[in-house]
């Protein structure tokens, strides 16, 4: 995963700064979360590194399910993607330009998993905090994870903030081996 991501970051960097200059932003989002999800789906996936798939058929492959939805820009990025053998890293790369657009917008994307559904209330007063703590906008996602066994964890960037009892008797059992 961390290898995928280090590969992406330089292609989402790129489409980034060309969706930037040319005021495109919501359309890349767009194009790059289709290109996602079709590469995420289990048939591309089984035809990704097969050998009698050659680079470029998988890129036409790609762009012949999106159709129109891809512009001239986007259909050269498909097929770069696909010269280059990288059509996987389609997930990594749609991650990273969000998270680069959320903060060109000034908005911080935060993930947040709690042990228990949360109410409106709850939740609303956790993004207040956190929108204090970082002094940006933040624009959460909610997921239930009963492993936590209460609490939440918030992840936002590359900082994780675990108030999950999970994590508060990890962190007992390190201290008590300690």
């Amino acid at each position: 995963m961390a290898e995928a991501r280090t590969i992406a970051r330089p292609y989402a960097e790129a489409v980034f700064r060309l969706a930037k200059a040319t005021d495109a932003l919501p359309a890349w989002s767009d194009m790059l979360q289709l290109a996602a999800t079709i590469a995420a789906d289990d048939n591309i996936r089984a035809l990704i590194g097969n050998p009698k798939v050659p680079a470029g058929r998988l890129g036409e492959l790609l762009l012949s399910i999106g159709g129109d939805r891809f512009n001239e820009a986007g259909r050269n990025f498909i097929v770069l993607l696909a010269e280059n053998g990288r059509i996987e890293i389609l997930p990594e790369v749609r991650e990273l330009f969000e998270q680069l657009k959320t903060q060109h917008e000034g908005v911080l994307g935060a993930k947040i998993a709690s042990a228990f559904a949360m109410s409106d209330e709850q939740l609303k007063d956790l993004v207040a905090s956190l929108e204090i703590k970082f002094k940006r906008k933040i624009e959460a996602t909610v997921s239930i994870d009963p492993e936590l066994i209460g609490g939440v964890k918030v992840e936002i960037g590359d900082e994780v903030l675990d108030a999950s009892v999970r994590g508060k008797l990890e962190a007992m059992a390190v201290a008590l081996k300690s």
